[in-house]
């Protein structure tokens, strides 16, 4: 880590007076490092080790209705003094944006608004090798794979201090640690794969190197012999490895900014039954240690769990200042982090509330369809939610699985497909973006 010989929060109050000083009426900006180690392996060797430190300011300054920024890796005194003066000049002469500026001070969190999510401490090159090691001999040890196409682990820190002329300040920091790997294996000259990989704090919180590695394995060999499947409507359920899309493609269409230009599918349903009764979509920035958290939006504004969608309504936009602005609303949170930067719109920890039937029910009660393990280039138009997906995985026939399945294609409308979306009960809280299994009778089957 940086040795800082002056504390970054005095570094930023004399970035932004400088700001101020060298004729910009508001500026934000954000002093953020990250260091992590990672390695890779390879047929039971040390492939590669890399070693990542890194310091950055970011800057942004404000000239009536005019935004400019800038960033760089110098810290020092006299390289503050010429980032201002030199975003401030940038500002002056780029054109005017109605809807930009920092939110009103009143508006602003309050409290304790510093975040650690440390995870264990830094985890050595060795330690790392180990793990790897581990996940590709047991990946190695399911008959069948032919090899291990990557494998890697690492560990990462990051921490960042932000402020803005309106008054806001804040620190967070964390770290996490990663592996996973990717297997091979061939069946009458084809080849699949498939992969296991996990992203936490600690890692005592994911299996273990070598559950990972069989897990991989396995995944990989049920995959061969796959088959294509002729034109019809079927039922689909998505794995939740792939089911989060989903989600995500939800989170697109009520995006403030998409909103604000009318090309969301969802622009004239708010408050209106989106997903069947029952359906509870949650965004949790407060979730202890999780992958998400947060104590405030990219701006400096107030968090709190919210159900984007309660009982099946559609109940909020994801809303920065200058989409609320647009909208004539009130931004509610969901910034992306600016400080240094034009904020985009993001969640914290979202995700779907789990069903009451296990995949397998879900299954035994359709009879057949398909299960959906891995997908590629969704395709949607936002306009009106027309969704296709190329997709692999495994039929089932009577609630069990048949066979593999590859070089699918699945389409619907997404309308139509959240309104009659049924979870499944296997939710895992993983990442930034968790949903259950999910099941959508009456699907659109092609082989390609």
């Amino acid at each position: 880590m940086a040795d800082f010989p002056i504390p970054p929060a005095d570094l930023l109050a004399g970035l932004l007076d400088q700001c101020l000083k060298s004729g910009a009426d508001a500026a934000d900006a954000r002093i953020g490092e990250s260091d992590g180690v990672g390695v890779a392996v390879r047929d039971g060797k040390l492939e590669s080790i890399e070693r990542e430190e890194s310091t950055s300011v970011a800057l942004r300054c404000f000239y009536g209705k005019r935004q400019a920024h800038v960033s760089s890796a110098d810290l020092s005194p006299e390289g503050l003094k010429t980032l201002a003066e030199r975003c401030v000049a940038m500002a002056k002469a780029v054109p005017e944006d109605k809807y930009c500026g920092l939110p009103d001070a009143s508006l602003l969190a309050t409290g304790d608004l510093d975040m650690d999510l440390s995870g264990e401490p830094e985890l050595s090159a060795a330690t790392l090798e180990e793990r790897a090691l581990a996940a590709e001999a047991a990946a190695l040890g399911i008959k069948g794979i032919k090899t291990v196409a990557g494998c890697g682990a690492s560990w990462n820190r990051s921490t960042r201090w932000v402020a803005a002329t309106n008054g806001f300040t804040a620190f967070k920091t964390g770290s996490s640690t990663a592996l996973g790997l990717s297997a091979v294996a061939e069946k009458d000259g084809k080849m699949e794969r498939d992969y296991d990989s996990w992203s936490v704090r600690f890692s005592k919180d994911m299996p273990a190197p070598e559950e990972i590695g069989r897990t991989a394995g396995e995944r990989t060999i049920a995959r061969l012999g796959a088959r294509k499947l002729g034109t019809r409507k079927a039922a689909v359920i998505y794995d939740r490895r792939v089911a989060g899309s989903l989600i995500g493609a939800m989170l697109g269409a009520i995006s403030g900014p998409s909103i604000a230009r009318g090309v969301s599918f969802l622009k004239d349903r708010m408050g209106q039954q989106v997903f069947a009764k029952g359906i509870y979509i949650t965004d949790d920035p407060f979730r202890p240690m999780g992958m998400g958290s947060r104590s405030h939006d990219g701006e400096g504004l107030p968090v709190r769990e919210t159900h984007l969608i309660e009982d099946g309504v559609l109940t909020a936009w994801l809303l920065n200042t200058p989409a609320a602005r647009q909208l004539c609303l009130e931004p509610n949170g969901f910034s992306a982090l600016g400080f240094g930067d034009p904020p985009g719109v993001t969640t914290s920890n979202i995700y779907l509330r789990a069903g009451e039937k296990t995949p397998q029910e879900l299954m035994a009660q359709v009879g057949e369809g398909l299960l959906v393990t891995d997908m590629f280039g969704p395709s949607i138009n936002p306009n009106n939610g027309d969704y296709s997906v190329g997709v692999a995985g495994f039929w089932f026939e009577k609630g069990e699985i048949a066979f593999p399945v590859s070089e699918v294609t699945i389409a619907d409308d997404l309308p139509s497909m959240f309104s009659r979306l049924v979870p499944a009960s296997d939710l895992e809280f993983r990442g930034t973006r968790d949903a259950p299994s999910i099941l959508v009778e009456g699907m659109s089957l092609a082989g390609s």
